[in-house]
Protein backbone atom coordinates (compact mmCIF):
# COMPACT_ATOMS: atom_id res chain seq x y z
CA UNK A 1 0.00 0.00 0.00
CA UNK A 2 1.56 3.72 -1.02
CA UNK A 3 2.23 5.70 2.03
CA UNK A 4 0.84 8.88 1.52
CA UNK A 5 3.72 11.60 2.78
CA UNK A 6 1.99 14.49 4.96
CA UNK A 7 4.54 17.41 6.49
CA UNK A 8 3.07 18.91 9.37
CA UNK A 9 4.13 22.18 10.69
CA UNK A 10 3.74 24.23 14.06
CA UNK A 11 4.04 23.84 17.61
CA UNK A 12 5.41 21.22 19.54
CA UNK A 13 5.25 20.70 23.46
CA UNK A 14 4.08 19.79 26.33
CA UNK A 15 1.06 19.73 28.51
CA UNK A 16 1.34 19.67 32.04
CA UNK A 17 -1.98 18.43 33.58
CA UNK A 18 -2.81 18.40 37.29
CA UNK A 19 -1.40 14.98 37.21
CA UNK A 20 2.17 14.93 35.29
CA UNK A 21 3.23 16.32 31.68
CA UNK A 22 2.57 15.14 28.84
CA UNK A 23 3.55 15.70 24.97
CA UNK A 24 0.96 17.61 22.71
CA UNK A 25 0.12 20.26 20.05
CA UNK A 26 -1.67 20.05 18.01
CA UNK A 27 0.38 19.93 14.89
CA UNK A 28 2.16 16.71 16.64
CA UNK A 29 -0.79 14.77 17.94
CA UNK A 30 -2.18 15.24 14.46
CA UNK A 31 1.72 13.85 13.19
CA UNK A 32 1.14 10.89 15.66
CA UNK A 33 -2.18 9.96 14.77
CA UNK A 34 -1.63 10.31 11.28
CA UNK A 35 1.32 8.11 11.25
CA UNK A 36 -0.41 5.16 13.63
CA UNK A 37 -2.91 5.42 10.97
CA UNK A 38 0.16 4.35 8.16
CA UNK A 39 1.11 8.03 6.66
CA UNK A 40 5.11 8.45 6.20
CA UNK A 41 4.81 11.94 8.52
CA UNK A 42 7.69 14.53 8.50
CA UNK A 43 7.41 17.22 11.71
CA UNK A 44 8.53 20.66 11.38
CA UNK A 45 8.98 22.64 14.25
CA UNK A 46 11.29 24.02 16.93
CA UNK A 47 12.46 23.02 19.79
CA UNK A 48 14.70 24.48 23.37
CA UNK A 49 18.04 22.67 23.72
CA UNK A 50 16.55 21.16 27.28
CA UNK A 51 14.87 17.73 28.08
CA UNK A 52 11.39 18.39 26.87
CA UNK A 53 12.94 19.16 23.33
CA UNK A 54 14.72 16.22 23.75
CA UNK A 55 12.12 13.57 25.16
CA UNK A 56 9.55 15.29 22.38
CA UNK A 57 11.18 14.18 19.49
CA UNK A 58 11.99 10.92 21.36
CA UNK A 59 8.35 10.34 21.45
CA UNK A 60 8.02 11.45 17.82
CA UNK A 61 10.78 9.39 16.42
CA UNK A 62 8.46 6.49 18.24
CA UNK A 63 6.12 6.91 16.19
CA UNK A 64 8.20 6.70 13.21
CA UNK A 65 7.70 10.41 12.31
CA UNK A 66 10.99 11.92 10.74
CA UNK A 67 12.42 14.75 13.03
CA UNK A 68 14.94 15.19 10.17
CA UNK A 69 13.76 18.92 10.02
CA UNK A 70 13.16 19.64 14.07
CA UNK A 71 14.91 23.00 14.93
CA UNK A 72 16.60 23.59 17.83
CA UNK A 73 16.86 27.26 19.33
CA UNK A 74 19.38 26.87 21.85
CA UNK A 75 18.67 30.59 23.53
CA UNK A 76 14.42 29.47 23.64
CA UNK A 77 12.60 26.31 25.86
CA UNK A 78 10.75 24.27 24.04
CA UNK A 79 6.92 24.90 24.71
CA UNK A 80 4.88 24.31 27.52
CA UNK A 81 1.28 24.75 28.32
CA UNK A 82 -0.92 24.82 31.46
CA UNK A 83 -3.82 22.45 31.27
CA UNK A 84 -7.13 22.21 33.58
CA UNK A 85 -9.96 19.70 32.78
CA UNK A 86 -13.72 20.24 33.81
CA UNK A 87 -15.84 17.99 34.79
CA UNK A 88 -16.98 16.69 31.26
CA UNK A 89 -13.00 16.22 30.53
CA UNK A 90 -12.86 19.36 28.53
CA UNK A 91 -9.72 21.10 28.60
CA UNK A 92 -8.65 25.38 28.96
CA UNK A 93 -5.45 26.42 28.06
CA UNK A 94 -2.37 28.84 29.54
CA UNK A 95 -0.14 28.77 26.99
CA UNK A 96 3.35 30.20 28.09
CA UNK A 97 5.20 32.62 26.32
CA UNK A 98 8.18 32.72 23.83
CA UNK A 99 8.50 29.72 23.11
CA UNK A 100 10.93 28.00 20.81
CA UNK A 101 8.43 26.82 18.27
CA UNK A 102 7.93 30.83 17.98
CA UNK A 103 10.94 30.73 16.09
CA UNK A 104 10.65 28.34 13.34
CA UNK A 105 12.53 29.66 10.73
CA UNK A 106 12.83 28.71 6.81
CA UNK A 107 15.57 26.36 4.92
CA UNK A 108 15.51 25.18 1.28
CA UNK A 109 15.57 21.36 2.59
CA UNK A 110 11.37 22.27 3.75
CA UNK A 111 10.92 23.58 0.17
CA UNK A 112 12.41 20.32 -1.31
CA UNK A 113 10.17 18.13 1.29
CA UNK A 114 7.29 20.13 0.55
CA UNK A 115 7.78 19.45 -3.49
CA UNK A 116 7.87 15.74 -2.97
CA UNK A 117 4.32 15.86 -0.37
CA UNK A 118 1.31 14.86 -0.90
CA UNK A 119 -0.23 16.97 1.65
CA UNK A 120 0.77 19.77 3.90
CA UNK A 121 -1.13 20.27 7.91
CA UNK A 122 -0.66 23.97 9.25
CA UNK A 123 -2.93 25.43 12.59
CA UNK A 124 -3.56 29.53 13.50
CA UNK A 125 -1.96 28.89 17.48
CA UNK A 126 1.52 27.64 15.59
CA UNK A 127 1.65 31.12 13.89
CA UNK A 128 1.39 33.81 16.79
CA UNK A 129 4.99 34.71 16.44
CA UNK A 130 5.57 36.95 13.05
CA UNK A 131 8.54 34.43 12.31
CA UNK A 132 6.67 31.28 12.60
CA UNK A 133 3.90 33.08 10.99
CA UNK A 134 6.19 34.05 7.86
CA UNK A 135 7.57 30.48 7.89
CA UNK A 136 4.23 28.84 7.84
CA UNK A 137 2.68 31.25 5.07
CA UNK A 138 6.20 30.50 2.99
CA UNK A 139 5.53 26.59 3.28
CA UNK A 140 1.61 26.79 2.32
CA UNK A 141 2.46 28.85 -0.59
CA UNK A 142 4.52 26.48 -1.92
CA UNK A 143 1.97 23.55 -1.21
CA UNK A 144 -0.20 25.55 -3.14
CA UNK A 145 2.21 25.74 -6.14
CA UNK A 146 2.92 22.33 -6.16
CA UNK A 147 -0.62 21.91 -6.07
CA UNK A 148 -1.07 19.51 -2.95
CA UNK A 149 -3.97 20.03 -0.60
CA UNK A 150 -3.35 22.35 2.60
CA UNK A 151 -5.26 21.24 5.68
CA UNK A 152 -5.76 24.12 7.94
CA UNK A 153 -7.19 22.80 11.26
CA UNK A 154 -8.42 26.29 13.21
CA UNK A 155 -6.94 26.11 16.68
CA UNK A 156 -8.15 29.50 18.56
CA UNK A 157 -6.31 30.34 21.70
CA UNK A 158 -6.95 33.73 22.99
CA UNK A 159 -4.75 36.01 23.05
CA UNK A 160 -2.94 34.50 20.43
CA UNK A 161 -5.27 35.32 17.37
CA UNK A 162 -7.02 37.70 15.40
CA UNK A 163 -9.23 38.27 12.24
CA UNK A 164 -6.37 39.07 10.16
CA UNK A 165 -4.98 35.57 11.02
CA UNK A 166 -7.62 33.88 10.60
CA UNK A 167 -8.73 35.48 7.49
CA UNK A 168 -5.43 34.91 6.17
CA UNK A 169 -4.69 31.43 6.98
CA UNK A 170 -8.06 30.11 5.85
CA UNK A 171 -7.51 31.94 2.12
CA UNK A 172 -4.48 29.85 1.65
CA UNK A 173 -6.05 26.64 2.84
CA UNK A 174 -7.44 24.43 0.18
CA UNK A 175 -9.05 22.24 3.03
CA UNK A 176 -10.91 23.99 6.37
CA UNK A 177 -11.30 22.23 9.74
CA UNK A 178 -12.37 23.70 12.83
CA UNK A 179 -15.02 23.05 15.17
CA UNK A 180 -18.80 24.47 16.48
CA UNK A 181 -17.06 26.53 19.48
CA UNK A 182 -14.65 28.22 16.58
CA UNK A 183 -17.31 28.44 13.58
CA UNK A 184 -18.42 32.01 14.92
CA UNK A 185 -14.99 33.68 14.89
CA UNK A 186 -14.11 31.56 11.49
CA UNK A 187 -17.05 33.60 10.13
CA UNK A 188 -16.67 37.11 11.38
CA UNK A 189 -13.23 37.31 9.92
CA UNK A 190 -14.21 36.00 6.74
CA UNK A 191 -17.20 38.41 6.60
CA UNK A 192 -19.60 35.97 7.16
CA UNK A 193 -22.62 37.26 8.91
CA UNK A 194 -23.70 34.16 11.26
CA UNK A 195 -27.39 35.03 11.81
CA UNK A 196 -28.19 32.04 9.59
CA UNK A 197 -28.22 27.85 9.57
CA UNK A 198 -25.34 26.36 10.07
CA UNK A 199 -25.23 24.41 6.57
CA UNK A 200 -25.47 27.81 5.22
CA UNK A 201 -22.33 29.04 7.08
CA UNK A 202 -20.49 26.00 6.17
CA UNK A 203 -21.14 26.62 2.39
CA UNK A 204 -20.62 29.95 2.50
CA UNK A 205 -17.14 29.64 3.97
CA UNK A 206 -16.49 27.02 1.12
CA UNK A 207 -17.81 28.94 -1.81
CA UNK A 208 -16.12 32.49 -0.42
CA UNK A 209 -13.01 31.01 -0.36
CA UNK A 210 -12.62 28.68 -2.60
CA UNK A 211 -12.08 25.44 -0.69
CA UNK A 212 -12.24 22.11 -1.69
CA UNK A 213 -13.54 21.46 1.65
CA UNK A 214 -15.11 22.36 4.79
CA UNK A 215 -15.37 19.93 7.73
CA UNK A 216 -16.81 20.58 11.09
CA UNK A 217 -16.94 18.75 14.70
CA UNK A 218 -19.35 19.04 16.74
CA UNK A 219 -17.74 17.31 19.87
CA UNK A 220 -20.14 14.33 21.05
CA UNK A 221 -23.08 15.42 18.35
CA UNK A 222 -20.12 13.94 15.50
CA UNK A 223 -19.12 16.22 12.60
CA UNK A 224 -20.85 17.66 9.28
CA UNK A 225 -19.07 18.40 6.21
CA UNK A 226 -19.30 20.59 3.63
CA UNK A 227 -18.31 19.85 -0.52
CA UNK A 228 -19.43 21.14 -3.53
CA UNK A 229 -21.75 18.05 -3.62
CA UNK A 230 -23.60 19.46 -0.30
CA UNK A 231 -23.51 18.82 3.45
CA UNK A 232 -23.04 15.34 4.96
CA UNK A 233 -23.29 14.77 8.24
CA UNK A 234 -21.90 11.99 10.91
CA UNK A 235 -23.52 11.30 14.15
CA UNK A 236 -21.32 11.09 16.60
CA UNK A 237 -19.80 7.69 18.26
CA UNK A 238 -20.57 6.99 21.50
CA UNK A 239 -17.72 6.18 24.10
CA UNK A 240 -16.71 6.49 27.57
CA UNK A 241 -14.83 9.88 27.64
CA UNK A 242 -11.54 10.63 29.99
CA UNK A 243 -10.36 13.59 27.93
CA UNK A 244 -10.96 15.14 25.21
CA UNK A 245 -7.42 16.51 24.17
CA UNK A 246 -6.58 15.54 21.19
CA UNK A 247 -9.56 14.33 19.49
CA UNK A 248 -9.98 17.02 16.71
CA UNK A 249 -6.29 16.18 15.58
CA UNK A 250 -6.90 12.55 15.77
CA UNK A 251 -10.22 13.33 13.80
CA UNK A 252 -8.20 15.44 11.24
CA UNK A 253 -5.37 12.87 11.13
CA UNK A 254 -7.99 10.02 9.78
CA UNK A 255 -10.07 12.44 7.62
CA UNK A 256 -7.13 13.82 5.22
CA UNK A 257 -5.71 10.17 5.11
CA UNK A 258 -9.49 9.03 3.67
CA UNK A 259 -9.49 12.17 1.65
CA UNK A 260 -5.69 11.03 0.37
CA UNK A 261 -6.75 7.74 -0.38
CA UNK A 262 -9.81 8.65 -2.35
CA UNK A 263 -12.26 6.99 -0.21
CA UNK A 264 -16.34 7.90 -0.14
CA UNK A 265 -16.82 10.88 2.10
CA UNK A 266 -19.36 9.37 4.53
CA UNK A 267 -16.51 6.84 4.54
CA UNK A 268 -13.93 9.03 5.68
CA UNK A 269 -16.37 10.97 8.12
CA UNK A 270 -17.33 8.07 9.85
CA UNK A 271 -14.05 6.56 10.27
CA UNK A 272 -12.95 10.35 11.39
CA UNK A 273 -15.39 10.35 14.24
CA UNK A 274 -14.32 6.71 15.46
CA UNK A 275 -10.61 7.46 15.53
CA UNK A 276 -12.19 10.73 17.39
CA UNK A 277 -14.10 8.93 20.01
CA UNK A 278 -11.62 6.45 20.65
CA UNK A 279 -8.86 9.52 21.45
CA UNK A 280 -11.54 10.92 23.68
CA UNK A 281 -11.53 7.16 26.05
CA UNK A 282 -7.97 7.32 26.91
CA UNK A 283 -6.32 9.70 28.84
CA UNK A 284 -3.45 11.79 26.77
CA UNK A 285 -3.96 13.55 23.61
CA UNK A 286 -2.20 10.36 21.65
CA UNK A 287 -1.94 6.67 22.67
CA UNK A 288 1.37 5.23 23.53
CA UNK A 289 4.06 4.40 21.04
Amino acid sequence: MNQHSIISLGEVLWDLFPDGERFGGAPANFASHASILGANVSMVSAIGDDRHGREATAILNGYDIDISMMQIVPDASTGTVGVRLDSDGKPTFTIHDNSAWDQLTWNEELSSQIALADAVYFGTLGQRSDVSRATIYRAVKAAEVAGIPRVLDINLRPPFFDSELIRESVKHASILKLSDEELPDVCIACGINTNESIDSLLKQLLDTNNLDMVVMTQGAEGALLATDEGILKQPGIPTTVRDTVGAGDAFTAAFLLGVLRGDPHNQTLHKACVIAAATCAHSGAVPSP
